[in-house]
């Protein structure tokens, strides 16, 4: 009996540890560049916040973040992503390292005062989760060229656009390390799950 237990604790010890060494896939297009693989990063952007604030890469400086595409007057997919992404602010909203960002893809609805008054029915910190407004073609280039996602206008289209419904991962070094269907809660206790695993990667203590 005892020597079964003790394989038993030798078996969960060997489980733990390679559990504990686990890394989430870096998503996107790599290049090889002599001996070394290249994988893409976020661009460089400049957008404004609900508060007004000029948000830009630098303001994810090693920080992991949650980003996705939505507009405030969507009646289909937007306010399911909304609450699913609310579930993990409330998860991490004590962790300084994690942050949150959604871009509109109406900018020329979605107006500062809107944002603000919509985050603040939320009751999330703008300095934790920012809702960013910008120049609509740079909106939509970044979710196509950064973030490998859909958002663009078609008034045949509940709302007049078309945008994917996915949360996504980026790290530390601006790579996307998941992408989550944000209107599936089980989608949701996995980025929460990936999230954990991405901290002790990026910030072992």
């Amino acid at each position: 009996m005892k020597n079964i237990l003790n394989i038993l604790i030798i078996a969960l010890f060997l489980f733990s540890c390679s559990n504990s060494g686990k890394k989430l896939p870096i998503i996107g297009h790599p290049t090889i560049v002599g001996n070394d693989t290249v994988y893409s990063t976020i661009k460089p952007f400049l957008f404004l916040s609900q508060d007004s604030a000029v948000v830009t890469g630098k303001t994810f400086n090693n920080k992991i973040y949650v980003a996705d595409f939505i507009f405030l007057s969507c009646t289909s997919i937007c306010p399911i992503m909304t609450s699913e992404m609310k579930k993990v602010y409330e998860e991490f909203k004590t962790n300084p390292n994690i942050c949150f960002l959604s871009h509109t893809i109406d900018p020329e609805n979605d107006t500062i005062p809107r944002l603000k008054a919509f985050t603040k029915a939320l009751g999330v910190d703008g300095h934790k989760w920012f809702f960013v407004t910008g120049e609509k073609d740079s909106i939509y280039s970044m979710a196509e060229n950064s973030y490998f996602a859909t958002a663009y206008p078609d008034k045949s289209s509940p709302g007049n656009y078309i945008h994917s419904g996915g949360l996504m991962l980026v790290d530390i070094h601006k790579h996307i390390r998941g992408v989550y269907d944000g209107t599936n809660p089980k989608e949701t206790e996995r980025l929460i799950a990936d999230l954990k695993i991405l901290i002790k990667e990026q910030f072992p203590e």
